[in-house]
């Protein structure tokens, strides 16, 4: 496995890191195969990344043979659209080195968690955002989305802090232009979203008002809402968990299910998997 950093440049910025972690094929293991690759956008309001969702999130999607990049975007003071070209960029570094990394450039997804859901999401819904600085919306939007209790609207049931860390300043006047439900539409790649029932920081109605919205523009989605667990959890697990109250049990399935709903939309293309 090859593990670098790599140092984006953007329009905007020229200081964000992307940790790459790359499978090496090998002679004996399908020597040929072509990969997914995933890219995690940490959550944290827009204000940090946090570890909790970066390296132990990545080393699941290892275990199902993806290539994954963890972005540390720009966060507040910085505002947007800073971190969403990163995000571009990174997509697009992917595709260029498709071919050394060993990965299919027609499935690269993003993966977000809270503010990090949004910004993977804006990268799906609005790449068009980002045509004023020169990226091409068809090269940058990704394949697929894996959204992980997202923040989603600035309408009632907003995280205020995530859209004030954001868009500073702009925050009454543009706050509403990303509130992601609103602007979905048929080029909105498909997604895999989970939420808790109980989140009080960023309310399920995020997750229920993208899925509503994806479904009446005929986007196909899987949605899991599990009824215990606050905010943040990450895997759920003791590994990615602050302390006790991280740890919980039935949210834990969320990473089989999406290990089921890659393998049915995005496998690896193999030797026994040629249409992959």
């Amino acid at each position: 496995m090859r593990y670098f950093e790599h140092n984006l440049k953007t329009p905007l910025t020229s200081d964000a890191r992307l940790i790459c972690y790359i499978p090496d094929n090998s002679e004996e293991i399908e020597p040929h195969r072509k990969r997914r690759a995933i890219i995690i956008c940490p959550g944290g309001s827009y204000a940090k990344t946090s570890d909790r969702e970066a390296e132990p999130i990545a080393l699941e999607l290892l275990s199902m043979d993806c290539a994954v990049c963890i972005l540390r975007y720009s966060c507040a003071p910085r505002r947007f659209p800073k971190a969403l070209c990163e995000l571009a960029q990174s997509v697009l570094f992917l595709k260029e080195n498709a071919e050394r990394f060993n990965i299919d450039e027609g499935k690269i997804l993003v993966m977000g968690f809270s503010a990090g859901g949004h910004l993977a999401a804006c990268l799906g819904i609005i790449p068009d955002e980002l045509e004023k600085l020169g990226y091409d919306e068809k090269l940058i939007r990704p394949a697929g989305m894996i959204l992980c209790y997202p923040v989603i609207t600035s309408g009632r049931y907003w995280h205020q802090g995530s859209f004030e860390n954001l868009l500073g300043d702009e925050l009454m006047e543009r706050s509403s232009a990303f509130s992601l439900e609103k602007i979905v539409n048929d080029k909105t790649p498909k997604a895999f979203i989970w939420q808790t029932f109980a989140d009080r920081t960023v309310p399920v109605q995020n997750s229920l008002l993208l899925a509503e919205a994806l479904s009446e523009n005929a986007i196909p989605f899987e949605l899991h809402v599990y009824p215990k667990g606050r905010h943040g959890l990450g895997l759920g697990t003791k590994i990615s968990a602050k302390n006790e109250t991280y740890v919980e049990k039935d949210v834990q399935s969320w990473v089989f299910l999406l290990k089921r709903w890659l393998e049915d939309n995005f496998p690896n293309t193999s030797i026994f998997n040629q249409n992959g």
